[in-house]
């Protein structure tokens, strides 16, 4: 009987040993993997399609693509990559949710489901502020395209990041997550978008991002923004509850007449109408160009304004002018070349990213048959 003490000793030792190792892979952990590689140099590419994704990527200074999964961010490179990469960095939360991603500059700021905001170097991966703030919910979907292009709370403006909570909006330093102001807003003011003037629009008002002060004389609410970037941010105009279009780049709305077509959007002065079979640009309610043919128009950046055709190319134009650019297919080579529809888009300076969805697909991610394919985010250079 004595003999056999140390072998249950032993046991228990192992057993001891065995829990702590569970303890320590179960246990609510965060790991920060690193980039080892130097920072990618961006490329400037003739215009046509780069490649497709399995995941939708935020682009990030036109250098890095950054991904949200369920418990965690990671990112790759280049931008042109034919296909996803072995990460360049990547950051995990267990057992916490992320519920979005902004980027500003190179700093990437990540929300979890238990409220903490954990801004990374986009160029590193490491972790360089956080703050805690309240709790969300995680994102849907297998891509993450909502978490990356339509982050709910989340928005840019400047030097700043804007997370709302319930009722509660609150800015903070990019830099180092330093809050600058916090103020209650009214009831009914759900998530909103930031104009490109520096206002934050949300229900029957608006707040200057720069103090949080309520601005007086805004038009009346509730307003649809027009013309953003990602995170309802940087948007160009608005139409408000009378469907009264204005120009929201100063600090100030312009009334802007054309605005008024529930077709039209706004990138910077310019209002693009893509109604009655053609793209018209006007400035100031004079005609600039027309282009004629059906055609969705995905966004203005470095003076090319960028459109969809029903048959799925991508139109590249002198913003200016109207004059063509560039035009191609939106397919990767081999790949079938069938209908399917935008679900969503990031459009840079230098590249625009869209997921794609078959035709009758659904408001329901995890339906059958939803994704145009496995890969269904496709890349080009613009």
């Amino acid at each position: 009987m004595i003999r056999k003490l140390p072998r249950a000793l032993a046991a228990l030792v192992v057993l001891l040993a065995g829990g702590a190792a569970g303890w320590r892979m179960l246990a609510p952990a965060e790991v920060s993997e690193p980039a080892a590689d130097p920072y990618p140099v961006a490329a400037t590419l003739p215009a046509g399609v780069t490649g497709k994704t399995t995941m939708a990527p935020l682009i990030v200074d036109d250098r890095i693509r950054v991904y949200a999964g369920d418990r965690l961010v990671k990112a790759d490179a280049p931008v042109e990559a034919r296909t996803m990469y072995t990460p360049r960095w990547s950051y995990r939360r267990w057992p916490e949710r992320l519920t979005g991603v902004v980027a500003a500059g190179t700093t990437v700021v990540t929300r979890w489901s238990d409220g903490d905001l954990v801004a990374l170097d986009g160029r590193t991966g490491r972790p360089v502020w956080r703050s805690d703030g309240p709790s969300a919910d995680g994102f849907e979907g297998r891509t993450g395209s909502a978490a990356v292009w339509a982050p709910p709370g989340l928005h840019t403006a400047g030097t700043s990041v804007l997370v709302t909570g319930g009722r509660r909006l609150t800015a903070r330093a990019i830099t180092d997550g330093a809050q600058r102001w916090s103020v209650d807003l009214p009831p009914g003011c759900a998530d909103g978008f930031v104009t490109a003037g520096g206002r934050y629009v949300c229900g029957a008002g608006a707040w200057d991002v720069l103090s949080g002060g309520a601005v007086r004389g805004w038009p009346a609410g509730p307003s649809t923004g027009v013309g953003c970037d990602v995170a309802r941010s940087g948007c160009a105009g608005l139409r408000d509850a009378s469907g009264q279009g204005w120009l929201t780049g100063g600090r100030q709305p312009e009334r802007a007449p054309a605005l008024d077509d529930p077709a039209a959007t706004a990138a910077g002065d310019l209002v693009l109408i893509a109604s009655g079979g053609a793209v018209t640009a006007s400035r100031a309610g004079r005609e600039l160009w027309r282009r004629p043919g059906p055609a969705r128009v995905l966004g203005v950046r470095a003076g090319k304004a960028v459109l969809l055709t029903p048959d799925d190319r991508l139109v590249v134009l002198d913003a200016g002018t109207g004059a063509q650019r560039a035009t191609f297919p939106l397919f990767v080579a081999k790949e079938r070349v069938d209908a399917w529809k935008p679900n969503g888009w990031q459009l840079t300076d230098g590249f625009v990213a869209i997921e794609r969805l078959l035709p009758q697909a659904g408001a329901d991610p995890d339906e059958p048959n939803h994704y145009y394919t496995m890969d269904p985010v496709v890349i080009a250079a613009i």
